[in-house]
C-alpha cells in the first residue's frame, strides 16, 4: 500500500515490481523492460496533480548516475487505488497548488504533442476543464468540491500521459530535479517560467491561475544554474526522448541543442 504524495506512490509501485522482478531496478527503468507481473499494490494519494496514482510509471533517480527515469510499464500500474479528498483539506495552500499544476502540465503537454490520440485527448480536456474550474473560481481553491474536482484531474492527467506522453517542460524539469534535487512538482513550474517561447497560451493561463489565487513561488533556483550547471542538466534532459520527440518531433535532436537549453535559462 502507498499513501502519500507522487514520491511515495511512485516507491510503492517501483517496490511492486522489484518483489517479482530480479536485479537492480536500473535494469528496468525504461520503456516495458519489466517482465513480470509486481505484487498487488493499492495507491492511496494525500495530495494531488502528480498522476502517480494512474500512470503507468514509477520515477526513480538513480544516486550514481544521477538520471531520472520511471520504470514505465503496464506492471507499474496501481491495481486499486482509493481516492478520498479529505486528504487534501490540510495541505498548505502553496503546495496545494504548484502540486496541482502537474496534472495542468501533463494535459496541455498530451494535447500539444506528435503523439496523440482520441482517449488521451479525452481524459486531457476533461482534466483541463477540471482546473480551470478549480483555479479560476471565486471560491477557496481548496472547497470540498474543488478538491474533489482536483483530485479527479489528477486522475485523469496520469491516464492522459499513460496513452500519450509529456512535452517538452518534463524532460527539463526532470533534468534540473536529478541535478538540483528540487522537488518535481515544484520544478516544472520553475520551467514554466522560462518556456513561455515554447507554450505561449498555456502560460499566460498559468501565470493568470498563480495571480488570481495569489500564489508566490521563489525563483532563486536559477541563481545556482551556470553554464557548466546547464551542460549537466542538459545531459540529464536529453535522454528522455519520447517526451523530446513528442513535442519536436523525430528529429528532435537538431531542434533541441545545448545552445537552445542555454538560451531557456540564460
Amino acid at each position: 500500500i502507498g499513501i502519500g504524495g507522487g514520491s511515495t506512490l511512485d516507491i510503492a509501485k517501483a517496490v511492486s515490481v522489484m518483489l517479482v522482478n530480479k536485479g537492480n531496478t536500473s535494469n528496468y527503468q525504461g520503456w516495458d523492460l519489466a517482465n513480470k507481473k509486481g505484487v498487488f499494490k493499492i495507491g492511496i494519494p494525500t495530495i494531488s496533480g502528480t498522476g502517480s496514482e494512474s500512470s503507468r510509471t514509477c520515477v526513480i533517480i538513480n544516486s550514481k548516475t544521477k538520471i531520472k527515469l520511471g520504470i514505465n510499464s503496464n506492471y507499474s500500474l496501481f491495481n486499486q487505488i482509493i481516492l478520498d479528498p479529505i486528504f487534501l483539506k490540510t495541505v498548505p495552500k502553496q503546495r496545494y497548488f504548484y502540486t496541482a499544476m502537474d496534472t495542468f502540465f501533463h494535459s496541455f503537454e498530451s494535447l500539444k504533442g506528435n503523439f496523440r490520440n482520441p482517449i488521451s485527448d479525452a481524459y486531457s480536456e476533461v482534466s483541463l476543464k477540471l482546473c480551470d474550474e478549480v483555479f479560476n473560481s471565486n471560491q477557496n481553491i481548496k472547497t470540498k468540491i474543488n478538491r474533489e474536482k482536483l483530485m479527479i484531474a489528477s486522475y485523469l492527467g496520469g491516464m492522459a500521459i499513460a496513452g500519450s506522453y509529456v512535452g517538452l517542460l518534463h524532460p527539463i524539469s526532470a533534468g534540473i530535479s536529478s541535478v538540483l534535487k528540487t522537488p518535481h512538482c515544484l520544478t516544472n513550474c520553475y520551467v514554466m517560467e522560462k518556456i513561455q517561447k515554447y507554450y505561449p497560451a498555456e502560460f499566460k493561463k498559468y501565470q493568470n491561475y498563480k495571480k488570481s489565487n495569489n500564489i508566490k513561488i521563489s525563483y532563486n533556483i536559477f541563481k545556482k544554474i551556470n553554464k557548466n550547471t546547464i551542460c549537466e542538466i542538459f545531459d540529464k534532459t536529453i535522454i528522455h526522448e519520447r517526451p523530446l520527440e513528442n513535442y519536436f518531433g523525430p528529429h528532435f535532436r537538431e531542434k533541441f541543442t545545448l545552445s537552445v537549453m542555454k538560451e531557456i535559462f540564460l
